[in-house]
């Protein structure tokens, strides 16, 4: 089974949802042990970088996410699970991350004449084909809610980018790694399509 986890930030319901309605079965959870023995795990998000780190440590939850990865389990970032990934943020000044994809969480620059954050629908540019955009074409739209953006060190990891003012990395493939900046529980099919996609995933 997927298992969600659960460490107080975010959208928990509207991704368990997201996978139910393309019939994989999940559960939100913030048990260690449970999210070791998981098939697949996700690590959703919306909030503050620092919170988060914060908010794992506290639930014990850095150690059972790192031995998951190492393990091989197909594992799914979302928006701020993305970001956690990273070995730093900038967000509040310097904040350490996971550690597990090195490179920097940044903030959009002031000087774009653009909103921040940034938020709605934007394509994605295919840059490395992975299992999750199979049945996708390239600029496919989805949704984005973000101030911050990652800069992973290795540009190999990069999957997609995406314009706003700037070309910023809007999701990473590494090995069993998925993890995307936008909501694909919030773009209508195509989302839905990438959620059934990493599910695909843990059932081979």
């Amino acid at each position: 089974m997927i298992k969600i986890i659960d460490y107080g930030m975010g959208n928990l319901k509207s991704v368990a949802k997201g996978f139910e309605k393309v019939g994989y079965q999940v559960e939100i959870t913030n048990d260690p042990q449970e999210i070791l023995a998981a098939r697949g795990v996700v690590l959703p998000g919306v909030g503050a970088f620092s919170d988060a780190m914060n908010n794992l440590r506290e639930l014990e939850l850095i150690e059972p996410i790192q031995k998951v990865i190492e393990q091989g389990v197909p594992f799914l970032g979302i928006c701020l699970g993305l970001q956690l990934l990273f070995s730093e943020s900038e967000e509040f000044g310097l904040t350490k991350g996971l550690d597990i994809i090195p490179g920097t969480v940044k903030k959009f620059p002031t000087d774009l004449g653009l909103k921040i954050p940034h938020i709605g629908w934007n394509q994605l540019k295919i840059e490395q084909k992975t299992e999750i955009y199979q049945g996708l074409e390239e600029g496919v739209f989805q949704y984005f809610v973000h101030s911050y953006y990652v800069e992973p060190d290795d540009d190999e990891v990069i999957a997609t980018v995406t314009d706003y003012g700037l070309e910023f990395v809007s999701s990473i493939a590494q090995d069993n790694i998925y993890a995307v900046q936008f909501h694909p529980e919030k773009s209508s099919q195509d989302g839905l399509q990438i959620l059934n996609n990493f599910g695909a995933l843990v059932k081979s």
